[in-house]
């Protein structure tokens, strides 16, 4: 696919981040819109920004779960439907969680599953058929650098980003057997400048063995979004347009890419170092915070 002009392209998690970005750039190439989220302020707005921008592009929202097998199913119906074919489907809904193994609950591991992983899944098997119809179609799925190597407290982020990875690169292989058409990419973003730190759920037994607070966990976390949205949505449709089986986004991922190729099994002890100067670092932090607001609470 070496362009968009007049395709029709259905995007999850299309409120806000890498989803709003996706459906502004590929409007502005001429392609056709099917927005989901479970946010609907967010979608929104995203559809307004679209409409502004490219008034001829036929926009579809709607309000979705990913997690709901047959809502995705129907959505997936509707959007062939309304708008006559789908060429892209960007399975790009997703969100974190922070916990460790031992403390993690089982409602808190299945929702990150059912969204993460789940949602991956019924976004690929609802769409496939309608973009084998097209003759022109491309999956494009969105696993993580947490996809690449692992992290302690990211356990739930990191199955599920491991089994896209794993899911999508079987799918691809398949696509290619097939020779139907279709194609498949498997995104790995880095730290991007979107909005899912400040909405990830940070378990309280990470407070005290990696951060100081669930707030500050989540801040902590956000210091290491280097990349932008607009930067992210630009490399991902790069990747498509040259059939790209997977996409590397920001040098954190690069990064990351080469330390689990090169040292598969010693990267680990890295990571675990790193992540007690961190967690070190961050608790001292907490604490000179602390100390700076019970001094000012004195002196008022």
């Amino acid at each position: 696919m070496k362009h968009f002009d007049n395709k029709v392209a259905a995007i999850t998690g299309a409120g806000s981040g890498m989803g709003r970005s996706l459906a502004v750039q590929l409007a502005r190439a001429g392609c056709h819109l099917a927005l989901a989220d479970r946010y609907a302020p967010g979608l929104a707005e995203t559809e307004r920004i679209v409409r502004a921008l490219a008034p001829t592009v036929r926009v579809s929202p709607r309000v979705l779960d990913v997690s709901e097998r047959d809502a995705v199913f129907a959505w997936a119906d509707e959007t062939a439907r309304e708008h006559g074919r789908v060429n892209l489907v960007f399975n790009n809904a997703g969100v974190a969680l922070s916990s460790t193994i031992e403390g993690m609950s089982y409602s808190d591991l299945e929702w990150i599953v059912n969204i993460n992983f789940w949602g991956v899944v019924h976004g690929t098997k609802a769409f496939l058929p309608h973009l084998k119809v097209s003759g022109d179609g491309h999956i494009v799925n969105t696993s993580s650098v947490f996809g690449l190597f692992a992290q302690p407290g990211m356990s739930g982020y990191n199955a599920t980003k491991y089994a896209v990875r794993g899911f999508t690169e079987s799918l691809r292989q398949e696509l290619d057997m097939m020779k139907c058409g279709v194609s498949a990419t498997c995104v790995h973003p880095g730290g991007i400048r979107t909005n899912i730190a400040q909405s990830s759920h940070v378990a309280t037994n990470m407070v005290g063995f990696m951060v100081a607070s669930e707030q500050q966990g989540k801040d902590e976390f956000e210091k290491f979004f280097i990349t932008t949205a607009d930067e992210a949505a630009r490399t991902i449709l790069a990747g498509v347009r040259r059939n790209a089986r997977r996409v590397l986004i920001g040098r954190d991922a690069r990064m990351a890419d080469w330390l689990a190729r090169t040292l598969p099994a010693a990267y680990q002890a890295l990571v675990v170092m790193s992540a007690r100067r961190e967690a070190a670092k961050a608790r001292k932090r907490a604490r000179n915070n602390n100390a700076g607001n019970s001094n000012q609470g004195e002196t008022a």
